[in-house]
C-alpha cells in the first residue's frame, strides 16, 4: 500500500516560487498528496492562486514566522505523514516513490527522513550536503528542462543526520513533540531543535535520502526579511539545550557523514568533552551577557 503525505509549505509574499513548487508536486509525484499552504500576512495574490488550484491553506493577518505557520497548517493534516517544505523548492520525479520505499523498509514510526537538495549555490565552507548544479538562481533564470534531463546523473550518498527540509515525520510523532518550537520564529535553528526533541523520544534514524531530490533556489522567503538575524536561533538553541547547534550536529546527529544505520548515543571521548566544555563556556557567557 502506498503512503500519501501531507505536504506543509509556509509562504510569505512569494507567489511565483510557491506556484512553481506546487506545480512540480502535481507534475512529478506518483501519488496524490495533500498540499497545505500557510500564508503569512495578507497576500491576496497567493490566496487567489491557491483557490484556483483548490489547494488547502491557512492564513494569518501578519507574518507569524515559519514555526508558527507550519504548526497552524499541520492541524489540517489528514494523512499519517507530514512533509514540511520551503516554498522555493522544485520537487523532482519519483521523489515520493523513493521516500515511500524508505518508510516501508523502516516499518515503524520513529524516523526523520529528509530529501537531497540540488542547488546553484556552492554552499558555505565544509558544506558537502547538497548537489551543486546550476539550473538558475531565480525563477526568471530557471531551466526546468535542463534540470529534468540531468538530475538523475549525479552520484550522491545517503547522509547521516539529515539535510533538514524537506523532511518527513509520522504525524503521531510530530504531534507528540508539539511540532516546531515557536520560540525559534522566524525559523533559524528550528530544525536542529526539532531533531533534539525527536532524539529525546528515542528517534535514532535521521537519514538524508540521496535519490529523493528537490531543486532549491535558496530560502528566498527568509532572505527577503532584512530584520532576521540567523544567530538569534542558535542563541535560543544554546540557552534551551545548554550546548551549541554545532555540538549537537557533530556528536549526536553526526550530520553530513555517510549514513550507515540508526545512530547510537554520543561517544564520550576526549573530543566530546573538549567540545562540551566549549559549549558550556558559551552557554554561561551567553546567559551573563
Amino acid at each position: 500500500m502506498s503512503n500519501k503525505f501531507s505536504i506543509v509549505i509556509p509562504t510569505f509574499e512569494n507567489t511565483e516560487y510557491l506556484e512553481t513548487c506546487i506545480n512540480s508536486i502535481l507534475k512529478n509525484s506518483n501519488f496524490s498528496h495533500q498540499i497545505i499552504v500557510h500564508i503569512n500576512g495578507n497576500d491576496l495574490n497567493t490566496e487567489s492562486v491557491l483557490l484556483k488550484k483548490n489547494i488547502t491553506y491557512t492564513k494569518t493577518t501578519k507574518n507569524v514566522g515559519l514555526c508558527s505557520g507550519v504548526n497552524i497548517a499541520s492541524k489540517k493534516v489528514n494523512t499519517n505523514y507530514i512533509l514540511y517544505a520551503h516554498d522555493d523548492m522544485y520537487f523532482l520525479p519519483n521523489w515520493d516513490l523513493i521516500l515511500d520505499d524508505e518508510v516501508k523498509n523502516i516499518n515503524h514510526k520513529n524516523f526523520y527522513l529528509s530529501m537531497t537538495h540540488i542547488s546553484h549555490m556552492s554552499g558555505v565552507k565544509g558544506d558537502t550536503q547538497h548537489i551543486q548544479f546550476d539550473c538558475g538562481s531565480n525563477i526568471a533564470e530557471f531551466d526546468e528542462n535542463k534540470l529534468l534531463n540531468n538530475f538523475k546523473n549525479f552520484s550522491f550518498r545517503n547522509l547521516q543526520g539529515s539535510h533538514w527540509a524537506p523532511h518527513l515525520i509520522h504525524i503521531e510523532l510530530w504531534n507528540k513533540i508539539g511540532g516546531f518550537s515557536e520560540e525559534f520564529n522566524p525559523g533559524f535553528a528550528s530544525d536542529p531543535d526539532l531533531n533534539m526533541k525527536l532524539w529525546l523520544e528515542n528517534v535514532r534514524i535521521f537519514k538524508g535520502v540521496s535519490l529523493s531530490r528537490v531543486y532549491h533556489f535558496g530560502s528566498l522567503t527568509t532572505r527577503k526579511n532584512k530584520k532576521i538575524t540567523p544567530n538569534k536561533g542558535k542563541k535560543t538553541f544554546l540557552l534551551k539545550w545548554k550546548f551549541t547547534v554545532e555540538f549537537f550536529n557533530k556528536h549526536y546527529l553526526k550530520r553530513g557523514t555517510t549514513y550507515n544505520g540508526p545512530l547510537n548515543d554520543p561517544i564520550k571521548n576526549f573530543t566530546y568533552f573538549k567540545d562540551l566544555l566549549i559549549s558550556k563556556i558559551k552557554y554561561y557567557l551567553t546567559r551573563i551577557f
